[in-house]
């Protein structure tokens, strides 16, 4: 049975909140995910860092994926959100009962840069759970780093790999030389930013929660057909707000409110301790949707 994820755009959900207290917000949450399931993703990739995973409860965790199994029938990779592995399995089997088969792999990041301890981790959680995992390289978010080759030496020959989820700078290098090394599709991530070099070092898609994904769709849709020049002429017209979006601290923020003016979420709101978006870049935000009014 092959377990490799399709190539393509795989869509991170970010979660919406709304209140007084910040509950998860489910019906905007189905609007997102109808959204992505109608710009033609090759799946979805839920509690996932921007996601804001962390800062949710086993209980809210559950009500996301129930909602979005329900919403939509595409496939979904999942996040985790520990680092030792007995925690993570622990993860995975809630995962695992409330998607069942839909589940197309457990998201789990780096946890070292020691690549013999890398891989009796992930080999243990697949082991254990019988799930495809995907290997999530995301050194800002965890403060892990590991060099590409351990990368490669932890993975070699490695059962139960899914993909690989590159996003440590700069990314092409990265993508390169994993894709050369392994047999898993390999993904870049950061927001689509630096997607058209990632697919010309041999990326399978993107795996990233970019306010318009019909844009990522658009790209790699274009870099099957007709290569680097295509993809570009298809994504141009994004990369503007694609570079706005990716700033770091308030990226999620901006994100988020992205989905509320295109009317995706009825609220833009971040659980602290997620910075909020600066009031200064609300007009230079709207600029950046206007010039996409017509695409």
């Amino acid at each position: 049975m092959d377990i490799r994820l399709a190539t393509g755009v795989w869509g991170v959900v970010a979660t919406p909140f709304h209140g007084a207290h910040l509950e998860v917000d489910h019906e905007s949450l189905a609007r997102l995910v109808r959204h992505y399931a109608s710009c033609g993703v090759s799946g979805l990739t839920v509690l996932g860092v921007f996601g804001e995973a962390v800062r949710l409860t086993t209980a809210e965790r559950r009500r996301v994926l129930e909602t979005v199994t329900e919403a939509v029938a595409l496939p979904m990779v999942v996040g985790t959100t520990g680092s030792a592995t007995a925690p993570v399995a622990e993860e995975i089997e809630l995962i695992q009962n409330v998607l069942g088969g839909r589940l197309a792999g457990a998201m789990v990041q780096v946890n070292t840069g020691d690549p013999v301890v890398l891989a009796a981790h992930l080999a243990t959680l697949h082991a254990g759970t019988g799930a495809p995992i995907v290997v999530q390289d995301y050194p800002v978010a965890t403060g892990v780093r590991i060099p590409t080759s351990a990368l490669i030496s932890a993975l070699d020959s490695l059962p139960g790999v899914a993909a690989v989820k590159a996003e440590a700078p700069p990314t092409p290098l990265a993508v390169s030389a994993l894709t050369s090394a392994l047999d898993v599709p390999v993904f870049g991530g950061l927001g689509g930013i630096g997607l058209l070099d990632e697919l010309a070092a041999g990326a399978a898609g993107a795996m990233t929660g970019f306010s318009f994904p019909e844009g990522l769709v658009a790209a790699t849709t274009a870099w099957r057909t007709g290569g680097y020049e295509a993809a570009r002429d298809a994504f141009l017209p994004y990369l503007p707000l694609v570079n706005f979006e990716q700033q770091a601290g308030p990226a999620l923020a901006i994100r988020k409110r992205c989905l509320q003016l295109r009317g995706l979420f009825a609220d833009a709101s971040v659980r602290p301790p997620a910075p909020g978006m600066p009031a200064a870049l609300e007009g230079q935000l709207t600029r950046h949707l206007a010039a996409l009014a017509g695409v």
